[in-house]
């Protein structure tokens, strides 16, 4: 799945100043670049991603499993080879369940790999036939004789059907077990369910399908581990004057009276997560890979396609599955690539072979509606789901521990695809911003992961769950950035695909990758192995420290609260291999590698000359060094920034401002690092200084040094009052007459604004926009600012909103909460409302948890957080269990920041408006 691509929505100064301001601030850089796009900055584009919605269990297994039904991994004794999948989903009410409903038949041929008379398959929200008194019909093939069954339940907590026999499977011999089973086609956003949307005045259904990562089992009875790769052949029956999709192309198609049976093609070997059924109205636009013969369909609904919203996607595929092949040296697996836009679709994408999914805004684009951040959204998850049919479908993970190798991956080449069609965008420097930097703030805390966890510490579905998180994906995509920075990307290029051509159709863990990047020759202090195990295998990064005094250099564990604990053990004792880049004096020197805690360098300078550590991010840390040297790189910033690279200008003031967090340098040194700002006419420093200068703003904007802090903003940013008079009492007549000649890209500002400052009447005149918007983007930009209004009984009422699927789309159920909770005067709201209804199922907690709690700074908000977690132990959190933990260290830290900072940043900010 996607993580997605997304640009902070406190891009201008909207987060950071009052929202007239944030006006200005966007369009001086709304020419490239537009903040609203990171609204969705609560929706990864992957499968189940962040999106998860908890589940009720218990926090821990009291108890230590004993029968193999017990253990959430499946027995080894059996190895599915292929599937007959026929599924019917009905489209219109069942008269006697009053639901909508599926019925399917499958048959699994599995091959016995030690002998056993125990058959354990997923299977979970199924109602089964009973076959001759069993829940399934076990027939051996190929001479075998199949033993009869004994007995068989289903085995609800680990979700399986358990098979006992009379006798035992036979090593080398092999079997089908057949079923038939009905299931509801629900709109919970899992396995196979449904999606509904209105057009031409009527209501319309589509079956889809989410099998990542372990819903598979609630479509059909099957073996639902990535490793378990087979072919399936599949049949879909439905509604005449329907058509039916799945990951190969239809091999022939039966009309009957009343429905069709489409029949597909059989499918690469690949695993049940990856598969995907959907049946609806939909049209398509084609086109194809030039010099192949691969059909590329775009796919959504009717209006959707006939106003040209399919069309941006449609022109980069080709070129980006050029690139992939050309950069993987490996032809695109498949015959087909569809994708298709769902009204109703819980992460941003996801990467099923031959059929991948999308939310509708992230894959379709409307030039007259939608904003420039729309368009950089379909052009990154597009690209991010292009490099997943190589690099996690063709050769997929062993197990969801090492979920990184997919995801991370993904993460990373996405800017490599997505800068070949787009090549002006400069857009592979925004992995900075939104990989590098929005990782090093989970991964400097003591409660994160590594990379790669053990595998018994990822079994049920919500520790698989919980793994879809930031340090999956961006830490990944960083690593994976910095191995090919010192390898070279042709080094790294050829080492991919040595590895993909070896393992095509098979699984592997990540030492698989490193055995063929170390058989490419290079010149490393060390192997790939003891380079990269310690940057996986150990959560965290380290700060390194240089004294250009003496070209000493040292690292340490950088954790954002020096004072917290580390519980977790590391086999490398928080130290790393680290390879630095660096210039002195404006010229890059040879690259060092600090291969211990301490180390010597020709880091040493004397009279104005600086050094620079870390070019261009390459490598995954931060930077600190003597006070000296700190001056005359500020000293340089000031009388020309050029001379430093773009991108390490917003490594300078990112660095700057964490490094005071946690108390390793000054915060009136950091604050300084903005000085310069005056200057800069690039948009990634300026996104880099708003982010960290509004972390300022949500400690602060409930006290006294909110007002200094706004004033001091306004004299930095030179901003006219005059804007202050755009929002008046006139916004609702303008905002009426002249709506459709607002540009897309300042949309989220206008109508946040205008709500803001007005009232009942603007709230509800945007709610009509809202429910009648036809285009998903537009929908999105009215949904979060509806959030911006500061009346609490409207907010209040908003949240109610948000549960109920008839105003707010499940989907967006957890980021309207946040959207709210991230208005300050709908935190409280929100949070109140969160500890009222939560219930162990309600919501994505994860998301949620993160979003509520960013402004937690507080004690009594601390002590809160705390009897939220006791009160609500036995119901658990699901896979917003680590979420949770991080809110309450976040908060701890953020409670110390706040004492020991208010007074030094007032006085700073006060010196500074003088």
């Amino acid at each position: 799945m996607a993580k997605g691509f997304y640009i902070s929505k406190n891009m201008g100064l909207a987060g950071l100043l009052m929202g007239a301001v944030a006006v200005v601030i966007i369009i001086a850089l709304a020419a490239v670049y537009d903040k609203e796009k990171t609204k969705n900055q609560n929706k990864p584009v992957d499968g189940v991603a962040m999106l998860t919605t908890a589940s009720p269990t218990t926090s821990s297994t009291l108890s230590t499993p004993k029968d193999p039904w017990e253990h959430y991994r499946l027995p080894d004794s059996l190895s599915p080879v292929s599937y007959n999948i026929t599924l019917w989903p009905r489209l219109v009410v069942n008269a006697s369940t009053g639901l909508y409903i599926f019925t399917g038949q499958s048959a699994v041929v599995f091959q016995c790999k030690k002998d056993t008379d125990l058959i354990v398959i997923h299977c979970n929200k199924l109602n089964l036939t009973l076959l001759n008194g069993h829940h399934a019909r076990l027939t051996g093939l190929d001479g075998a004789t199949a033993p009869t069954v004994k007995t068989s339940w289903l085995q609800v907590k680990t979700e399986y059907l358990v098979i006992q026999l009379n006798g035992k499977l036979t090593a080398g011999k092999s079997y089908r077990l057949s079923t038939d089973f009905q299931g509801e086609l629900a709109d919970d956003l899992k396995g196979f369910y449904r999606s509904e949307y209105t057009e031409d005045g009527g209501k319309k259904v589509v079956a889809t399908s989410q099998m990542q990562a372990t819903f598979a089992r609630k479509a059909f009875p099957c073996f639902d581990e990535p490793a378990m790769k087979a072919v399936f052949h599949i049949t879909l029956i439905h509604q005449r004057g329907t058509v039916a999709l799945s990951n190969e192309t239809v091999n022939s198609t039966i009309d009957g009276t009343e429905v069709t049976m489409t029949r597909f093609e059989p499918t690469k070997r690949m695993s049940t997560y990856l598969l995907a059924f959907i049946v609806s109205d939909f049209d398509h636009i084609t086109g194809s890979i030039e010099n192949n013969n691969v059909l590329v369909r775009i796919w959504a609904r009717r209006k959707a396609i006939a106003e040209g919203h399919g069309n941006y996607a449609l022109n980069v595929t080709g070129p980006m599955l050029n690139f992939f092949e050309r950069y993987y040296n490996a032809s695109y697996p498949l015959s087909k690539s569809d994708q298709i836009a769902l009204p109703d679709f819980n992460a941003g994408a996801m990467e099923n072979w031959g059929l991948i999914t999308y939310r509708e805004t992230a894959l379709l684009y409307d030039p007259a509606i939608s904003s420039v951040g729309n368009k950089e959204r379909v052009l990154t998850v597009v690209a991010h789901e292009l490099a997943h049919m190589w690099f996690g479908n063709l050769v997929t993970l062993r197990w969801w521990n090492d979920l990184w190798l997919n995801e991370g991956f993904a993460s990373y080449v996405e800017y490599l695809g997505a800068d070949y069609a787009e090549p002006t965008w400069n857009i592979k420097e925004q992995t900075i911003l939104n990989d590098v930097h929005k990782v090093f703030a989970v991964d400097a805390l003591a409660s994160s992961h590594p990379l790669s966890r053990k595998e018994e510490e990822v079994n049920q579905p919500d520790e698989i769950s919980e793994m879809f998180n930031t340090i999956s994906y961006s830490k990944g995509a960083a690593v994976l950035r910095m191995l090919s920075e010192f390898l070279t990307e042709p080094v790294f290029a050829r080492g991919l695909s040595s590895y993909l051509n070896e393992f095509a159709f098979n699984n592997t863990v990540y030492s698989d990758l490193w055995d063929h990047l170390q058989k490419v020759r290079m010149s490393l202090p060390h192997t790939v192995h003891d380079i990269m195990n310690r940057w996986i295998l150990q959560m965290g990064f380290p700060v390194v420290t240089i004294d250009t005094a003496t070209g000493h250099i040292t690292q340490k564990h950088f954790l954002l609260d020096p004072d917290s604990v580390v519980d977790r053990p590391s086999p490398y004792n928080y130290t790393w291999l680290v390879p630095i880049k660096w210039m002195k004096g404006g010229v890059e020197r040879e690259q060092h590698w600090l291969l211990q805690e301490t180390g010597i360098s020709n880091a040493s300078v004397s009279g104005s000359e600086w050094v620079l550590a870390n070019l261009n991010v390459s490598g995954y840390y931060r930077v600190n060094y003597d006070m000296d040297n700190w001056e005359r790189l500020l000293n340089q910033l000031t009388t020309d920034h050029t001379v430093i690279p773009l991108i390490n200008r917003a490594q300078i003031v990112d660095d700057a401002f964490n490094l005071a967090r946690a108390k390793v340098i000054n915060t009136t040194l950091a604050l300084r690092t903005t000085r310069y700002l005056s200057q800069e006419r690039d948009y990634i420093p300026w996104e880099s200084a708003l982010r960290n200068l509004n972390y300022y703003i949500l400690m602060f904007d409930r006290g006294q040094a909110y007002g200094v802090l706004q004033v001091e903003t306004l004299r930095m940013f030179r901003v006219n009052v005059i804007v202050f008079l755009l929002f008046n009492d006139a916004d609702f007549v303008f905002m009426q007459l002249f709506i459709d000649r607002i540009h897309p890209n300042l949309k989220t500002t206008v109508y946040c604004n205008a709500i803001a400052a007005g009232g009942v009447a603007e709230w509800d005149f945007a709610w009509q926009m809202f429910k009648n918007a036809t285009v998903a983007t537009e929908a999105a930009k009215l949904r979060s600012s509806l959030a911006c209004t500061k009346v609490p009984w409207l907010l209040n009422r908003y949240l109610d909103y948000s549960l109920d699927p008839a105003k707010i789309r499940k989907q967006d159920c957890t980021s309207t909460i946040n959207y709210i909770a991230g208005n300050v005067v709908g935190m409280p709201l929100a949070w109140d409302f969160i500890r009222a209804r939560y219930g162990g199922g309600s919501f994505s907690f994860s998301n949620l948890i993160n979003g509520v709690t960013r402004r937690f700074s507080t004690e009594f908000e601390l002590k809160q957080l705390k009897q939220f977690k006791e009160d609500n132990a036995r119901v658990g959190f699901g896979s917003g269990t680590l979420a949770l933990e991080q809110a309450i260290e976040r908060t701890t830290a953020n409670i110390k920041w706040v004492a020991e900072n208010q007074e030094p940043v007032m006085k700073w900010l006060a010196n500074e408006c003088t």
